[in-house]
């Protein structure tokens, strides 16, 4: 017993430790958006469904003994997979398709080993249920997920924070040969006697259980409570990680929520009851239907507490149904692979159906819908239920009043994103629109570009206005300044020759109306969308007389590559403003990649970083990169300007470092130079192992 809960324990540990792990490792080299996580989850719940059927096909096909000698075969074999370092050639420059080249990352690197540990629970389940009438294996399904829930905590709270992604990886492989020992000493020892090996109890049948397959209906619940439950932790990462930042602690939240309703209904029935449940889950829904319409004025940790509040009311009353279900142990293999299924068709819905059939992130809006529907379906086909067969009707017109109004609000919603858009598209980096605005005032009207729910720049429809640098890249902005005040634009001591300008992030354009004859401007975007749209709705860049080049593909990654080729470009300033909304890309901020900018920084060039951002406070992160011992002894100053309605340009906080003494003593600059807070001196260095948003978050 003791060797069945340990191998369990440990392998459901390393089942979910190495998801966020190798999750953390392989985010920059795709830009850091959020979907690089889902796509993640979609290949750990694809290989989970793997796991499932071998484990499923070994229990019902091989005699025991064979099932023994075949697994400690293969878990001996997966050995040879370690360490699980993801290889640096699949990093990509410009993938046309980013979730095949994330999933032949994983498969290549973590797919042996993740393919046996995700078979650990139902076949050892199988193994334990032969012949041990008095215990039932479902208690052993919660251990696993309690496993699992350790592992999801342990992560952001004790595993990121103190070890360098390398030393993770090595400690994760030795556990994983620690688990592969106990997996081989288990099947050893396991030796059915050859007079019970046809018996009854050693295929799992216990005495007075039913023999028949679950009906269809059935299993249709089953698979549809497992997808919903997938859904909704799928749908809740995505909205935490669009408008926030796509870190591990916002990955482990609702995959802790979603493994801790596993932990609760499969431990015993009396945790989950529908007196509660429905209620809660009216509650739930009522209360994410205001978050959602106040949109990203809605403050931070109340949007955190009402999804994850939401999440864990619709993993109880999927989960809880789903325990309610549970066959005898014979079929327990089939039960567990159906759950399987169901999460992996979750996934699909969310990381590759949802982008093709929504031009918005409606899968979240979709998942409460169907969530909901479900409940009703329970309630009406259950022959326990008080409601059963529409039964009494008078409740049913309000649960059907109810539902109605749920479906209207969050149809509300969404009709709200798609008001004045003239264009909209939604790929494997987000969502893009662009809307026309202000169409009644001719001196007024503009074209903008949001990214979900973040303007991310606009251009006036004016002949003359056209042309000017707008929203936060005024001529007061920190961009506009490290371009104006260099001495080789303008200032007092102005050369007047020309100027090699970087830009990360694309947008609409917008810094090339600073271009003049003879410069040389190059963008760097990763999202094709983006130019696509900067080309068909706005002018900056055709409008522009200097030269201007976009290179396509994460800015990290193209830098990294063009600094060991002849590509290599010094630029005199190098703007880095590629937030996608209030998410922050962490791999953009930390000290290996400031060292790539430093490195594509002119002699007296200027690093203009953006930092405005409604929840965090991003400045102490790049002042530390400033002091910590850079080679060009660069100096950081924090620039703030109020924006003006009239220009169109929009209130920003910028952080420019350089060593140039002649642009620092510039007048124009010095004006809009604040003081640092006294707090930013205690500044944590950020690294490509090591990064504490949270710290940051804004009182």
């Amino acid at each position: 017993m003791a060797l069945y809960g340990l191998t369990i324990l440990l392998g459901a540990f390393l089942l979910f430790l190495v998801q966020p792990l190798i999750g953390k490792f392989i985010l920059p080299w795709f830009g850091g958006t959020p979907a690089v996580w889902a796509a993640c989850l979609l290949f750990f719940q694809a290989l989970l469904l793997g796991g499932y059927l071998y484990a499923h096909l070994l229990a019902g096909r091989l005699h025991p003994r064979r099932q023994f000698l075949l697994h400690a075969l293969l878990l001996g074999t997966s050995l040879l997979a370690l360490p699980v370092f993801p290889s640096e050639s699949w990093k990509p420059l410009a993938a046309r398709y980013p979730m095949a080249a994330v999933f032949g990352l994983l498969a290549a690197s973590v797919g042996a080993p993740y393919f046996l540990l995700a078979a650990t629970s139902p076949l050892l389940q199988s193994w334990f249920a032969r012949g041990r009438r008095s215990f039932s294996p479902y208690r052993l399904y919660a251990l696993a997920n309690l496993g699992a829930m350790l592992a999801v905590i342990a992560y952001p709270f004790a595993i990121e924070p103190s070890l360098s992604l390398r030393r993770q990886i090595w400690i994760w492989s030795f556990g994983y040969a620690a688990y592969a020992a106990l997996g081989i000493l288990l099947a050893l020892r396991e030796r059915p006697q050859p007079s019970a090996a046809e018996s009854p109890a050693a295929r799992g049948d216990t005495g007075g259980e039913p023999s028949q397959l679950p009906g269809a209906g059935e299993r249709a619940l089953w698979l549809s409570l497992a997808a919903c439950g997938s859904i909704a932790l799928l749908a809740t990462t995505n909205q935490l990680c669009l408008d926030v930042a796509v870190v591990p602690l916002l990955w482990v939240l609702p995959l802790g929520i979603y493994l801790l309703s596993f932990v609760i209904c499969f431990d015993h029935e009396r945790w989950y009851s529908r007196l509660w449940a429905g209620p809660a889950l009216a509650a739930a829904f009522a209360q994410t239907c205001v978050v959602l319409s106040g949109g990203v004025f809605v403050d931070l940790k109340t949007q955190i507490a009402s999804y994850s509040f939401t999440l864990f009311v619709a993993c109880m009353v999927c989960h809880g149904e789903l325990a309610r279900l549970k066959p005898p142990p014979r079929r327990l293999t089939a039960y567990y692979l159906t759950i399987a299924g169901g999460g992996a068709l979750g996934g699909f819905f969310v990381s590759v159906l949802a982008p093709r059939l929504f031009r918005g992130f409606w899968e979240y809006h979709s998942g409460l819908v169907l969530i909901a529907l479900l409940f009703l379906v329970i309630l009406a086909r259950d022959r326990r239920s008080p409601l059963y067969a529409g039964r009494p009707p008078w409740a049913w017109t309000a649960l059907g009043m109810a539902f109605l109004a749920l479906v209207a609000a969050l149809g509300r919603q969404i009709a709200g994103t798609l008001e004045d858009n003239i264009a909209m598209k939604r790929n494997f980096f987000g969502v893009l629109r662009v809307l026309e605005e202000n169409r009644e005032d001719p001196q007024r009207r503009r074209l903008t570009l949001m990214h979900g729910r973040i303007e991310h720049g606009f251009q006036f429809a004016d002949e003359e206005k056209r042309y000017w640098p707008t929203s936060y890249f005024g001529p007061d902005s920190g961009a506009g300044l490290a371009i104006l005040c260099h001495p080789h634009r303008g200032g007092e001591n102005g050369t007047g020759s020309h100027l090699r300008i970087g830009v990360v992030g694309l947008g609409v354009g917008t810094i090339a109306a600073y271009g003049e004859e003879g410069d040389y401007i190059r963008f760097y975007e990763i999202n094709p969308a983006v130019l696509e749209f900067s080309d068909r709705y706005f002018t900056y860049r055709r409008d522009c007389p200097a030269r201007v080049d976009v290179v396509l593909g994460d800015a990290r990654v193209s830098m990294e590559r063009e600094r060991q080729s002849a590509e290599s470009a010094r630029f005199d300033v190098l703007i880095i403003d590629a937030f996608s909304g209030d998410a922050i890309p962490v791999h953009l901020l930390t000290r290996e990649c400031f060292a790539t900018y430093f490195y594509h920084l002119a002699p007296g060039g200027v690093l203009a970083v953006h930092i405005s951002n409604r929840y965090f406070d991003l400045g102490p992160v790049v002042r530390a990169v400033a002091e910590a011992g850079n080679p060009q002894g660069l100096e950081a100053l924090l620039i703030a300007s109020e924006g003006n309605e009239m220009q169109g340009t929009d209130a920003t906080r910028w952080v420019l470092l350089t060593a140039n003494r002649d642009f620092l003593r510039a007048h124009e600059l010095r004006l809009h130079v604040l003081p640092w807070p006294k707090d930013t001196a205690q500044a944590e260095l950020w690294t490509d192992d090591y990064s504490n948003l949270f710290r940051l978050m804004k009182r």
